[in-house]
């Protein structure tokens, strides 16, 4: 049976600096069973929306790393965006997917919040879901006022005071607001003006508190030099995507402005797209028609679809993300095997050391799983860097620093795969020996993994402009090789 499943979308006060934005989702992809499926960055706003999802535990304890990351790099006395905000990390909602109930969220919200207020010192605000007070529901209400007046006035209005945690401001990281909600829409139409007082005026008539469309959050901010109307749909079924549009087209057509594009932020139910195509093509059974939901009902797991993605003609998924997918299938071979020989009477006398074995074991499957991801985002900032102008003077520079980052990805692969080969030869002398041949096989795919990874760096090395700017690196790489040989 599936395990439990929940959504969690933080969201950060930072959408610009690529550093804090990649600490953020190592982070969040460090704790094994969590599934980053999705970040949206917005220089305008400066704002950050990840969407993981992961059984309960995992969702709140990467959501807890992730605060921690927030509260160490981002400072709100520095910051500057078109999004009100008032922490660090802003809001953190929980969303039951499978086999949960709303109340077992808002558990798991107050959790996360008691840690967080004891661990990190921030003050928590419950709400949504999860508040304990009717006028902490809405996320506006809590955030009036944004940092800054709330700096000021927590700790002398009683009425600012927090659920949890110190009675006055983080002094960088601010407050966080902590909850548990329904599937939440974000989505944002840009009109064809650079008028934002329009924006602003659709925006009131429009949301709920206005006494316009039902389970609608509005506001009318300037971005990109476009008015643009920025919503929350807290309910798609009760309000749609397409209500909501065809809304903002008709308030924006009064004023004798047009629409240019719309925009979800993070991500949205396939049946709010679904329903928009089905409302304007007047289709009453859509879904009994779609091509690829009948090719994904009978395709097998996802790995299949990944391996075809391999095997296409485009370079990314590559030889890269193949290793450490070879050295994250070795992880999970060893950690078998230690499974396999825990609580066993006749390895009794090595259960501790298998205990250490299999809990190693597991943190670097999780750790080359994210390399598989990271390897195919680094060789996509490669390509990217290649793809600016010839003549552009910083074009050379911008190469050779992808191609760096591209080399250390691979770096970090060998070092994974080098211990996991003298652990899936531990596990293979010490471990249940009926599952010996599974423990070489563990090494040998760490060996593919190690001989993979090192290409890898020695391939990105010999592209720089100065490979000596990479020297370090590839020695290391050998370095690794050759001792993994010896041993």
């Amino acid at each position: 049976m599936a395990a439990p499943l929940v959504e969690c979308v933080p969201n950060f006060s930072e959408g610009r600096n690529r550093e804090t934005l990649d600490a953020l989702r190592a982070a969040i992809t460090s704790v094994l069973g969590v599934r980053l499926l999705d970040v949206q960055a917005d220089g305008s706003h400066n704002r950050s929306v990840f969407t993981l999802v992961a059984p309960p535990d995992a969702a709140a304890e990467a959501a807890f790393r992730s605060m921690r990351v927030a509260t160490e790099r981002i400072d709100l006395t520095k910051h500057t965006g078109q999004h009100p905000r008032m922490g660090a990390t802003d809001v953190v909602p929980f969303v039951p997917v499978r086999d949960m109930t709303m109340d077992e969220c808002v558990a798991l919200a107050r959790r996360l919040a008691e840690r967080a207020a004891t661990e990190l010192a921030i003050p928590i605000y419950l709400y949504a879901r999860a508040a304990t007070r009717p006028e902490r529901e809405r996320l506006p209400d809590i955030r009036k006022g944004e940092f800054e007046g709330l700096r000021d006035r927590i700790g002398t209005d009683p009425a600012a005071d927090p659920d949890l945690g110190p009675r006055h401001v983080h002094p960088s990281a601010g407050v966080t607001a902590i909850g548990a909600r329904p599937f939440l829409v974000a989505f944002n139409i840009y009109l064809d003006t650079a008028d934002v007082a329009v924006a602003k005026q659709i925006a009131q008539q429009i949301r709920t508190s206005s006494g316009g469309l039902p389970a609608v959050q509005a506001s009318g901010f300037l971005v990109g030099g476009k008015a643009q109307v920025s919503m929350n749909l807290l309910d798609i079924d009760t309000t749609s995507p397409a209500t909501v549009f065809a809304a903002v087209a008709t308030r924006a057509r009064e004023r004798g402005v047009g629409i240019v594009k719309s925009e979800v932020v993070g991500l949205i139910p396939e049946r709010a797209i679904l329903g928009a195509g089905a409302t304007y093509l007047k289709l009453s059974d859509a879904t009994e028609h779609l091509l690829e939901a009948k090719i994904r009902s009978v395709e097998g797991p996802t790995l299949d679809g990944w391996l075809e993605e391999l095997a296409s003609a485009t370079p990314v998924p590559g030889g890269g993300s193949a290793a450490a997918l070879a050295g994250a299938l070795a992880a999970a071979l060893v950690a078998m095997v230690a499974r396999l020989t825990t609580g066993r009477q006749a390895y009794a006398a090595v259960q501790q050391r298998v205990v250490a074995v299999r809990a190693e074991a597991d943190a670097l499957r999780a750790q080359l799983r994210r390399l598989v991801d990271d390897d195919a985002a680094a060789y996509a900032r490669v390509s990217e860097a290649y793809r600016l102008p010839k003549g552009d003077a910083g074009r050379r520079r911008a190469v050779d620093q992808a191609l760096v980052g591209a080399a250390q990805t691979p770096l970090q692969m060998a070092r994974g795969a080098v211990r996991l080969l003298a652990l899936a030869r531990e596990i293979g002398a010490i471990g249940n020996q009926n599952a010996h041949s599974d423990a070489n096989v563990a090494a040998a795919l760490a060996g593919a993994a190690l001989a993979g990874a090192v290409e890898n760096v020695r391939v990105n090395v010999a592209a720089l402009s100065d490979p000596g700017a990479g020297r370090a690196l590839l020695e290391e790489a050998e370095a690794l090789e050759r001792d993994a040989r010896a041993s």
